[in-house]
């Protein structure tokens, strides 16, 4: 069975290393990250892929920011 629930970005429970990562970002930038992960996964995600993508991607997350991932973390 699948179930299928919609959350914002914001109200999501991030686990170990992405939930250390995705404290170090904004309100702003999460919200503005929901639309790129909706433009680039149109079959969406489910919520270990959201987090292996802020654990794993880090890097790729602070370059849809245009951050550089040093700083976030200096954060």
């Amino acid at each position: 069975m699948t179930i299928t629930k919609e959350i914002r970005l914001t109200q999501f429970e991030f686990w170990s290393g992405a939930k250390q990562f995705a404290e170090k970002l904004t309100y702003t930038e999460l919200n503005e990250l929901e639309g790129y992960i909706e433009d680039f996964f149109i079959d969406g995600l489910t919520e270990t892929d959201i987090n292996d993508l802020f654990w794993f991607q880090d890097e790729q997350v602070c370059e849809w920011l245009g951050l550089d991932i040093d700083e976030v973390y200096k954060r």
